[in-house]
């Protein structure tokens, strides 16, 4: 079992910066790979950046952020950021942390629900 908190999320004005923390508790966190979704007001869930368990911590990014919002991670204090710069309106929506293994040797020790863990989520509005 993991729980997740999200923390962070605020009203900012256009070309802003946010850092969103994801303070994780009840299991080994740092065999989890982290994800940030958001889901704004209508449309669906998305993926916004990505960071794995190993090889120091792959990332990856949706285009939309690339070159803006950066996700590291903090193995010792079991939290996961989101460090999102130069805001811009379209980025409004509510952000979701999200922890899953994907490891089938880990996944038959730590089963997990379908699609991992989730946090309830912190609103980032950007907007003047």
């Amino acid at each position: 079992q993991v729980q997740l908190v999200e923390s962070g999320g605020d009203l900012v004005q256009p070309g802003g910066s946010l850092r969103l923390s994801c303070a994780a508790s009840g299991s080994i966190f740092s065999i989890y790979d982290m994800g940030w979704h958001r889901q704004a007001p209508g449309k669906s869930r998305e993926l916004v950046a990505h960071i794995t368990s190993n090889r120091g911590g792959v990332t990856n990014y949706a285009d939309s952020v690339k070159g803006r919002f950066t996700i590291s991670r903090d193995n010792a204090e079991k939290t996961v950021y989101l460090q999102m710069n130069n805001l811009q309106p379209e980025d409004t929506a509510v952000y979701y942390c999200n922890a899953h293994l994907t490891d089938p040797v880990l996944l038959s020790s730590f089963p997990q629900p379908d699609n991992g863990y989730w946090g309830q989520g912190t609103q980032v509005t950007v907007s003047s």
